[in-house]
């Protein structure tokens, strides 16, 4: 069946378009072509021509046009536009204009690193010229790396490589350091939270070390639709940018299609679960021969659909290869295979979470459903353009969740369709994170009284602190490294954690095997003992977690159910920063915060039927984090007001709705930050709300939270007011909050929304 048919099908099904909310068709769209620029070398243009391009697409030609006049630029174009050209000419054209010049290519993964990497040896294939492009990362074999050194004209690396392997061994990289003249920095809009604010202090210590050689590159960096592409890549490069926004590529039709879930509950509001809809969905797409991605939000929920569809294809021998699994964890061995199964059309079906949300090559899908909205418009997109990436038509269902922002998206689509994307945050200056890199700096070059890192004034404190510290030693007016260990390694660039536990599969005895790896956070909740760890619809039973050396052992079992582990979390304030409004209005206050958390029990829950099965305790040690939060406080009179039962229900559910619509303001990941709420809190003393950054140190998230808080509460209650429930549901107040909850939260926000109650 092709996917015409299939959409046809789907509209000719009473039992599916009862549960669509909107049904809308985005037409094809012809494609818009600019001129390449008269300067431009032949042998470009040569290769360019054999590969049938022609002419470029408006925003290609404007990009490579600002290139060459060496403005720094940013290209913002949805997936599949042709945003490799944007930096393979011009970066082609200075080397064969310059046999030294030399180029740069950050990716932020090591996949699109070697996807991006083939598509430039493909065209310098076609130019009769000995152009060196090689990949440098940590696969790269040690006897390449001094050959990569001497002679790469282009060298594709990853932020973490950069981090590690090149900028601190910089005397072994003069030739590319003195003659460095494009960087390319692609899919930015992957470098937020966290990874974004370590990246762009790698930047400036590229930048530090460039100028030490005399050079001064020019920035191409290229971005997925989000509404602040200019202001993210001038943070991150420190570079006054060119905004090429203007998309010239065609597109295919595309059919979006919002899914609700039916109700199976009136009374409670309770909608069937958003999983078993979506192993439906795919198991359909699957029956008809269309080939499909499907998006899961976490972890457990894409071994979850794997194990499912997996069941559904399984031939006699057990081999389920049509159905694939794929997310972080995974050795990067199987997701290479993965990707080359997609490519080559023997995988039908692949579940992920947003790891292949990025450009990488997976071939030409022609549908996608995602299991829970991802939480931005932005992302939306991104997960969207994973099919119909060759101009066909293609076909998206979102699936919604019983969470109250997507059961405001899912019943008000025109908010998705007409609202710009998100903004992307980071916040370099944070001081853990700034810390850290000028260490990194001063172990590269000395600094010298007076230097300001990046134009930081701040900059003599800090090296007089780590003088203090005994890392650095002033002499003759310099600062340098005098401590024992490479500051590189204790630097995680995607987040602040320790190193990543290792998985180990000791099923057979006789040869014990790594099968995957877990983030510290993560590992409490998915891998304390007698967790059933799933791996491509696999279930293994972890035997041991040993938390010193940083290895679970697993061994395969059977069993009818999976298991998933309850967080308890406390939350003690340190210091508070600022904090405004009193008497009758909401008290909302931010501030540095000291959070606890540990898991306490886990439960085992059937499949298919999702029913609890029972529990078990969890003893693991307790894991702590400063960090930044703000909080709101509710005025005394509101305690009198409503007795104490209603009030705790509606602080609950406050809070949820607090937690899901955040997210989409911050345009970060639900696990960035979180929510507490204490009725009586130990710091304030009256019914408080806490919002932190999910990070060591903060990146500045809560405090844009603390700014906006008004439209985050005006939000919370067009959430309420628009859900079709009486006393409150899941998919407003959420599951936890008690009968009653609705009413007394709209009453309480209105009030607190009052003109007068604000300052």
């Amino acid at each position: 069946m092709t996917v015409r048919e299939y959409i046809d099908h789907l509209k000719n099904s009473p039992a599916f378009m009862k549960n669509v909310t909107s049904w809308r068709v985005l037409p094809e769209r012809a494609a818009k072509y600019g001129a390449f620029p008269e300067d431009l070398h032949p042998g470009v243009l040569a290769a360019l021509q054999k590969k049938g391009i022609e002419r470029p697409y408006i925003h290609q030609a404007k990009a490579i046009a600002c290139a060459l006049e060496g403005k720094d630029l940013v290209v913002v174009t949805p997936t599949a536009s042709g945003k490799t050209l944007c930096y393979n000419v011009p970066v082609l054209d200075a080397i064969l204009k310059d046999e030294s010049a030399r180029a740069l290519y950050l990716f932020p993964t090591k996949a699109l690193s070697s996807d991006q990497a083939a598509e430039l040896y493909s065209m310098i294939e076609s130019i009769d010229c000995p152009i060196k492009a090689y990949t440098y990362d940590g696969d790269t074999p040690a006897s390449a790396r001094s050959a990569i050194r001497q002679a790469g004209h282009v060298v594709v690396t990853n932020p973490d490589m950069l981090h590690q392997g090149i900028l601190p061994h910089h005397a072994k990289w003069i030739k590319l350091f003195e003659n460095l003249k494009y960087v390319v920095i692609d899919e930015i809009h992957a470098y937020r939270g966290v990874f974004g604010s370590n990246l762009a202090n790698v930047i400036r210590r590229l930048k530090r070390i460039c100028a030490f050689y005399g050079s001064d590159p020019v920035f191409i960096c290229c971005s997925a639709t989000i509404r602040n592409p200019k202001e993210l890549a001038e943070s991150m490069t420190g570079k006054e940018m060119v905004l090429v926004d203007e998309n010239g590529a065609p597109a295919g039709e595309r059919n979006v299609i919002f899914y609700n879930p039916p109700v199976v509950n009136a009374q409670l509001g309770i909608r069937a679960g958003s999983i078993p809809e979506t192993r439906n969905i795919a198991a359909s797409l699957l029956k008809a021969g269309v080939q499909s991605i499907v998006f899961a939000r976490a972890r457990l929920t894409v071994e979850v659909l794997v194990r499912y569809l997996k069941d559904m294809v399984r031939d006699p021998l057990g081999n389920a290869g049509q159905v694939r699994g794929y997310r972080g964890g995974y050795l990067p061995t199987q997701r290479r295979e993965i990707e080359r199964e997609l490519r080559a059309g023997n995988v039908m079906t692949v579940v992920s979470t947003n790891a292949l949300e990025l450009g990488i090559d997976i071939g030409q899908l022609d549908a996608c459903v995602l299991c829970g909205y991802p939480g931005t418009i932005a992302s939306t997109w991104q997960q969207a353009g994973r099919a119909g990436r060759r101009g066909s038509v293609s076909l998206l269902i979102v699936v919604a969740s019983s969470g109250p922002l997507d059961q405001y998206i899912i019943q008000h689509p025109e908010y998705f369709f007409e609202q710009s994307p998100e903004c992307a945050l980071i916040n370099p200056d944070n001081l853990y994170i700034l810390l850290n890199h000028v260490k990194c700096a001063a172990y590269e070059l000395p600094f010298e009284e007076g230097e300001l890192f990046a134009g930081l004034e701040d900059t003599p404190e800090l090296l007089s602190y780590l003088e203090d510290q005994s890392i650095l030693r002033r002499v003759s007016g310099r600062y340098y490294w005098m401590a024992e260990e490479f500051p590189q390694a204790g630097v995680n660039l995607r987040s602040a954690s320790d190193q990543n536990f290792v998985i180990v599969d000791i099923t057979d005895p006789k040869k014990h095997k790594v099968i995957g790896e877990m983030d510290r956070f993560t590992v409490p909740m998915l891998l304390h003992q007698y967790a059933i760890y799933m791996h491509e619809g696999r279930q293994f039973q972890v035997e041991q977690l040993d938390f010193d050396d940083k290895k679970a052992y697993v061994r395969e079992v059977n069993v009818g159910y999976y298991t998933d582990a309850d967080l308890t979390t406390s939350l003690k304030v340190l210091d508070e920063f600022e904090s405004e409004g009193e008497g009758t209005s909401i008290v909302r206050a931010r501030g540095e915060v000291l959070v606890s958390s540990i898991v306490t029990l886990f439960k085992k829950i059937r499949f298919d039927t999702h029913e609890n099965l029972g529990w078990g305790p969890v003893t693991l040690p307790e894991l702590e984090m400063q960090t930044t939060a703000c909080w709101w406080t509710l005025p005394e009179e509101l305690e009198g007001e409503f007795e104490k039962e209603p009030l705790k229900n509606a602080m609950v559910g406050l809070a949820h709705l607090i937690r899901h619509i955040a997210p989409m303001h911050l345009m970060c990941a639900p696990q960035d930050i979180n929510v507490v709420y204490h009725v009586k809190d130990v710091y304030t003393g009256k019914p408080t709300i806490y919002l932190y950054d999910s990070v060591p140190g903060g990146v500045g998230l809560s405090d844009r939270v603390y700014e906006m808080d008004r439209e985050l509460l005006l939000r919370a209650r067009e959430l309420l007011l628009s859900c079709k429930c009486v006393d409150g549901c899941p998919g407003c107040v959420g599951a936890a909050a008690g009968h009653g909850a609705k009413f007394t939260l709209i009453q309480i926000l209105n009030r607190l929304l009052e003109p007068a109650g604000r300052n």
